[in-house]
C-alpha cells in the first residue's frame, strides 16, 4: 500500500470517530443528497443559508461547504458571511464553483468569494477549475467541455493551489489533487456517476466532512474524492444494471459501509 492510500484510509477512520458537523450552503437541487451522503460517511450535516444565521452556524461547525450550483443573490451574501466567520474561527472552507465560466453572475460570484474568503479546498471539474486559474474556458452549463478536457489537469490544479494557497481537486475520468507541492491521481469511479445529478455536489460535501476531521487539506480532498469514486464502483456492482434510480440509492448504501479497510482494499491512488 502506498503512502497516500494509507493516509486517506486513516482519514476515513478519523472521520468515523469524530463525526464532524459540516455546514453546507449548497445547491437546492442536490441538498438532500448532500445531507444523506454526509450522514452515510459518518458526518453530521447542517444546511443553513439565511444571512441572519449563516455566520453563527459556520462558527460552531467543523467545516463549511460553499456550492454555487443554484446561484441566487440572497445566498451569495450568506456564503461570504459564513466564509468570513469560518476564516476567523480557523474552520476549513470547501468551495465548489459550479458552472464557473458559464455566466457573468457566476463568474463575478466566484471572483468575489475568492477575494473575500480564504478557501481551504476548491473542488470542481476541469472547466470550472480552469476558469479559476484564469484560463479561457468553454463551460457547458455545469459540465466540463470536451475542449477543456484536453488540458493538463495536474498543471491546472497546481496553478490554482499556488495562486490561492489552497488544495485544488479536479474530478473527471482521472481525478487530480494538488496543494501546490504534492500531486495525487485517483482512478476510482464509474462512468454512470455522471448520469446521476448531484454526485459532484456530494463529492464536495464529502471533502468537507474529511476536512472537518483532518488537518491535512490535501489528504482530506483526496479522501473525499476517492470515497465517491469507490462508492460509485460498488454501487454499479450492486445495482447499476437496474438503472440510474437504483444506482443513485446504491451510492448512499456504499458510502454508509465505506470504512478504512474498504478504502485500503479498493483505493486506486498514486502520488506523482
Amino acid at each position: 500500500m502506498n503512502a497516500i492510500t494509507k493516509e486517506v484510509s486513516q482519514a476515513n477512520a478519523e472521520l468515523r470517530k469524530t463525526a464532524p458537523l459540516v455546514h453546507n450552503i449548497t445547491n437546492y437541487v442536490t441538498v438532500n443528497d448532500c445531507a444523506n451522503a454526509l450522514l452515510a460517511i459518518g458526518a453530521s450535516p447542517i444546511m443553513a443559508d439565511d444571512l441572519l444565521e449563516a455566520g453563527d452556524i459556520a462558527a460552531i461547525s467543523s467545516a463549511l461547504v460553499l456550492n454555487i450550483g443554484t446561484l441566487n443573490r440572497r445566498t451569495i451574501s450568506s456564503m461570504i458571511a459564513a466564509g468570513k466567520r469560518a476564516n476567523e474561527c480557523g474552520i476549513p472552507v470547501v468551495f465548489d464553483p459550479v458552472g464557473a465560466g458559464a455566466s457573468k453572475l457566476r463568474n463575478d460570484t466566484v471572483k468575489e468569494i475568492l477575494e473575500q474568503v480564504k478557501i481551504t479546498v476548491l473542488r470542481g471539474n476541469i472547466s470550472e477549475v480552469s476558469f479559476v486559474a484564469g484560463l479561457d474556458v468553454t463551460t457547458r452549463g455545469v459540465d466540463a467541455s470536451a475542449a477543456d478536457g484536453n488540458r493538463d489537469a495536474a498543471a491546472v490544479a497546481k496553478a490554482v493551489a499556488e495562486k490561492f494557497g489552497c488544495t485544488a481537486a479536479i474530478t473527471g475520468a482521472v481525478d487530480v489533487i494538488s496543494d501546490g507541492k504534492r500531486i495525487a491521481k485517483i482512478r476510482n469511479g464509474h462512468p454512470m456517476l455522471s448520469k446521476v445529478t448531484g454526485t459532484g455536489c456530494m463529492t464536495t460535501a464529502l471533502v468537507g466532512a474529511y476536512a472537518g476531521a483532518n488537518r491535512d487539506a490535501f489528504v482530506a480532498a483526496a479522501a473525499g474524492v476517492a470515497s465517491m469514486g469507490i462508492a460509485g464502483e460498488i454501487a454499479y456492482e450492486k445495482a447499476g444494471r437496474l438503472g440510474t434510480g437504483s444506482f443513485h440509492i446504491a451510492i448512499l448504501d456504499a458510502l454508509s459501509h465505506l470504512d478504512s479497510a474498504v478504502m485500503k482494499a479498493r483505493g486506486k491512488l498514486d502520488e506523482a
